[in-house]
């Protein structure tokens, strides 16, 4: 029998796909006012820091929500430059390889990045494995902001925390768990988090 349609994965890839079209259509824009030199100052760089975080944003949650076939693949150099791109600021993620990947596989490790970053507020260093077809993703952070219902979902499916829009990753982390088969380790600590899978 056929998996039935990933609905969320499918709105996911819908916005945005339709969303990176206008946004590079106006970051193309910028680049070449800026080019002619008739506006400059702070006010144009700040539109074209913006539009770029916004680009950065939606390829990283093209992976991270879209639909993803389990033949299909992505290569280490674009998801190190989506990363780099997107997490820009007080959070590093150093991201460790195959050049190969699968993108299903990926965007896990994404949906898991952002439950990560959810719980360091003051930023800090994730550091992304792939060894031995086992994933580990660990966080240092001077300080965390870990909420226990949260990350009780990762490891329990009969468990229903209150989840609003800002930590949805959690809820789509644990049903791209199971759907992959796989069983998540969370280690979490007062100055770091591991995660393996």
């Amino acid at each position: 029998m056929p998996e039935k349609p990933d609905l969320a994965a499918l709105l996911g890839s819908r916005i945005c796909h339709d969303l990176i079209s206008p946004i590079g259509a106006i970051s193309n824009g910028v680049e070449l006012m800026m080019m002619d030199g008739a506006v400059r100052g702070p006010e144009m760089a700040l539109v074209s820091e913006s539009v770029d975080a916004a680009t950065a944003r939606i390829r990283f949650f093209r992976i991270s929500f879209g639909t993803a076939s389990p033949d299909q693949r992505i290569g280490k150099s674009e998801v190190k430059g989506i990363l780099a791109d997107a997490m820009r600021g007080r959070l590093t993620v150093d991201w460790q390889s195959p050049a190969d990947l699968s993108r299903r596989e990926v965007k896990l490790a994404f949906l898991l990045i952002q439950c990560v970053e959810s719980a360091m507020p003051y930023g800090g260093k994730i550091t992304v494995d792939l060894a031995d077809a086992r994933w580990t993703i660990s966080a240092q952070s001077p300080k965390l902001r870990v909420n226990p219902d949260l990350w009780e979902v990762l490891s329990n499916p009969a468990a229903h925390p209150d989840i609003g829009p800002a930590q949805v990753h959690f809820l789509l982390a644990a049903q791209e768990l199971a759907q992959q088969g796989l069983r998540l380790t969370a280690d979490i600590r007062e100055a770091g988090v591991r995660l393996s899978f």
